[in-house]
């Protein structure tokens, strides 16, 4: 079983449609905790390590093999974090997908409490790589109000218009996976990168099902206010 650590509600019917399109037999368990990501932006992501904890050794106790940490802003403690089983967070593959589409990398977000771990994060995969990679960061402004109220059409409209405002970029990051339908709403020919999908086939490698292939990019992813939501298995591919 994969444990999926959202903090939002919204992620779950995400990554169940991506699981029942891409990974057959995959169960999933969602784990959700929206005071997470509120206290993260007022304290900063070390102030939720305990929270965190508690929710992974949930997830372990309960027969998880993995764990995808779906909230960039929380993501690092995630991972850092001691649980038994691999922890990882769905941004990863995609910061690996932006340093290998160019050094001009602009990132999007809705909050601003994610720029610090995004750039970090693809400032790490270059140094992985041996890449230089110069970083800009713009906030869509509104969008996260449209998320948050369920307007998550109006949260993609605003995103996919400010990523077609973006120029002299190699690619454009989208850090939050609440942005990952605004992906297929741009006019841009600079590629635009997201999480979840590259995220769950990580993850899924890592629970045991599948195998995780880093895509080419631009050459041309209850425990006190936790919730636990199994997802339906499905027959093996």
């Amino acid at each position: 079983m994969l444990a999926l650590l959202h903090t939002s509600p919204l992620h779950v019917p995400v990554f169940d449609a991506l699981r029942d399109e891409h990974h057959h037999g995959l169960e999933l368990r969602h784990f959700v905790d929206e005071e997470l990501l509120t206290r993260a932006r007022r304290e900063g992501p070390e102030a939720v390590v305990d929270e965190l904890r508690a929710v992974l050794d949930t997830a372990v106790r309960e027969g998880a093999s993995a764990v995808l940490c779906t909230c960039s802003t929380i993501g690092g403690v995630a991972e850092a974090a001691a649980a038994g089983v691999p922890v990882l967070r769905s941004d990863r593959p995609m910061a690996a997908a932006a340093v290998a589409a160019g050094p001009r990398i602009v990132v999007l977000a809705t909050v601003e409490s994610t720029f610090g771990p995004t750039t970090s994060l693809i400032r790490e995969e270059a140094r992985r790589a041996g890449r230089e990679v110069r970083v800009r960061t713009r906030l869509v402004e509104g969008a996260w109000e449209r998320f948050r109220s369920g307007d998550t059409d109006g949260c993609a409209r605003l995103v996919a218009a400010a990523v077609d405002t973006v120029t002299d970029a190699d690619a454009i990051v989208l850090a939050q996976g609440s942005m990952a339908p605004a992906e297929h709403l741009t006019t841009t020919t600079v590629p635009v990168l997201s999480s979840p999908r590259p995220g769950l086939a990580a993850a899924a490698a890592a629970a045991g099902i599948g195998r995780w292939q880093a895509p080419t990019w631009g050459l041309s992813p209850s425990c006190g206010r936790v919730s636990g939501e199994p997802g339906a298995g499905y027959a093996g591919e």
